[in-house]
């Protein structure tokens, strides 16, 4: 093997094995001398035919002639795997040439690549989440999917528990060195019962979800067979694709409905509610295994004491999905799913305002008896969902959980426990409320009329406006929103809107009237450019170019949220 800097030649026979090192200093003072280093490998006898291998190190310099000088006296013994190894070397000067850390490395570079910060080491990526942080501190956000974490969970979310690899449950990890690991998430299970209120005696809870659909497809995967029934909001009601999805076509979308069945029930095309009379009826012939309760888009209560009593009638398991109302159901502002479900999924970072992923509760104990109904779903003794739900989980769909994630969501989780926290939940509501009404008052159409918990639903098809276009406008002039489909159909356009984010930075019901005065004005801004334009995509967005309107309305936009902090980080 060549280099710049030296060489190395290796040798064996039958009763050694030698690796001699050649190294040349860079040093002017060394310039015109070559040291080298010289390993033997050599066997020796030992009672009862054992072979302990001498490590022989000999530092020489070879005269013209080839011949070494200075062969190493000293010996040291050390137990290598169970066996004796006498390692025999000489010191000499030029032993600085190779620092005792690392024999011909500088470790100065070695570990210079991981102490740099993000600007040094990669400018590109830097500048990219600078405007993206810029963004973010400008504008108004209002996807209800959407929150601002504090700087507690991003220190966690960027730390050194990102290297630690934790396979499996705590306490029976798949590879060792987990014992703090452990500790973590120990602690964050905890605080997700506590959170909750919610005895460990009759709910256990798993943490390692990488997302809310990893969470509900973990639940499937653990208690149903391939091809089992599945019932769920429908997508366009206001229910999430994970819950079972096909598109009008017949094509399978969501994983539920490609290794499922799944049949889904809708809102009153009218009302904008559940039509629990038609849901029972349905649920009664299609008799799933799985029967689902929330979504991503409704803004009212649900009935869990309905859902409870449809379920029971066929045996079917009742899982709710809060994802979206998570934080309102710890702050107790919303009716609590645990009383009457069997399985309760969630994300972690919306209301709850915590990291990106999923967490599974699941009952465990006895049953309660219900009289007059029929179960159907395993032991009519007790539950058996634990060891089923973890399985799924890990080994059958992930891999090694995120560890800086399960402690960010603990440290969110003993937020949500406190009482600040049922404080900024109260806020949210009464924010949502101010907004549905401010938009009420301009003659906007909402769906249900109004809401019941932190998001609302605008038909702006009333205005003669389409979704995507509105979405885009406002994109445009710094508000982040979504179109959605509402009233049970994919052809009725809306946005959903969502007041946790802003919640978050610190706006109160007077400054939701003034966000409510922004969507309306580009609502306006819309209706002009689809007159002038058209309403197609690619005739609108001619109209979005050089527009004084939105310019305008930009400027006042960045002006009123830039005079709110932002959780976690300053600009």
């Amino acid at each position: 093997m060549q280099s710049s800097t030296g060489s190395s030649t290796a040798s064996h026979s039958d009763n050694s094995l030698s690796l001699n090192l050649n190294y040349r200093s860079n040093s002017k003072s060394t310039a015109s001398h070559s040291h080298g280093l010289a390993w033997c490998l050599i066997p020796e006898k030992q009672p009862e035919n054992n072979v302990v291998v001498v490590v022989k190190k000999r530092e020489h310099e070879e005269d013209e002639d080839g011949v070494v000088d200075g062969e190493g006296e000293g010996e040291t013994t050390i137990n290598f795997m169970g066996r004796t190894v006498c390692v025999k070397r000489k010191i000499e000067e030029c032993q600085q040439s190779f620092p005792v850390k690392r024999v011909a490395v500088d470790s100065k570079l070695s570990v210079s690549w991981g102490n740099q910060p993000l600007s040094v080491a990669d400018p590109e990526i830097h500048r990219i989440m600078d405007k993206e942080k810029l963004r973010q501190f400008k504008g108004i956000e209002l996807i209800a999917s959407e929150n601002f974490v504090c700087r507690a969970v991003m220190e966690a979310l960027g730390s050194h528990l990102t290297n630690k690899y934790s396979e499996g449950m705590p306490g029976a990890k798949y590879y060792t060195g987990n014992q703090y690991i452990d500790q973590l998430e120990f602690l964050c299970c905890e605080r997700a019962l506590n959170a909750f209120g919610l005895d460990s005696n009759n709910w256990g809870v798993n943490v390692q979800p990488y997302s809310c659909t990893s969470a509900n497809f973990a639940v499937y995967t653990g208690l149903l067979n391939p091809g089992d029934r599945i019932m769920g909001l429908d997508s366009a009601s206001g229910g999430h694709p994970s819950h079972g999805y096909y598109t009008p076509g017949g094509k399978k979308v969501s994983a539920a409905s490609i290794f499922f069945e799944t049949l889904s029930y809708k809102v009153n095309p009218l009302t904008g509610y559940i039509d629990y009379d038609k849901l029972e009826e349905k649920v009664v012939d299609y008799r799933p295994k799985i029967l689902i309760c929330g979504g991503s888009s409704y803004p009212r209560e649900w009935d869990y004491v309905r859902f409870r009593k449809i379920a029971d009638k066929c045996g079917a398991i009742l899982m709710c999905d809060m994802a979206h109302i998570g934080g309102l159901v710890a702050a107790k502002e919303v009716a609590s799913p645990f009383e009457y479900c069997d399985i309760v999924t969630s994300t972690t970072h919306k209301s709850l305002r915590g990291p990106r992923g999923g967490i599974i509760f699941y009952r465990k104990g006895p049953k309660p008896r219900r009289q007059g109904f029929v179960l159907n779903h395993g032991d009519d003794s007790t539950y058996d969902f634990e060891e089923k739900i973890n399985f799924a989980l890990y080994p059958s769909l992930q891999g090694g959980p995120h560890n800086n994630h399960i402690a960010a969501l603990a440290i969110a989780l003993k937020q949500v426990s406190t009482p600040e926290y049922k404080a900024y939940m109260q806020q949210v509501k009464r924010n949502a409320q101010a907004l549905a009404i401010a938009l009420l008052r301009r003659k906007c159409r909402l769906v249900t009329d109004g809401t019941d918990n932190h998001l609302l639903l605008w038909d702006i098809t009333a205005l003669g406006l389409i979704d995507r276009n509105y979405e885009k406008v406002c994109e445009a002039c710094h508000i982040t929103l979504n179109k959605c489909a509402i009233y049970g159909s994919i052809s009725s356009g809306g946005v959903r809107i969502g007041t946790p984010a802003m919640t978050s930075r610190g706006c109160v019901e007077d400054d939701f009237e003034a966000i409510a005065d922004f969507l309306f004005r580009a609502a306006q801004i819309t209706s002009i450019i689809q007159r002038e334009h058209g309403k197609s995509c690619k005739d609108f967005l001619k109209g979005l170019q050089n527009n004084k309107d939105i310019f305008d309305l930009r400027n006042r936009v960045e002006t009123f949220g830039s005079q709110f902090e932002m959780p976690g980080f300053t600009y």
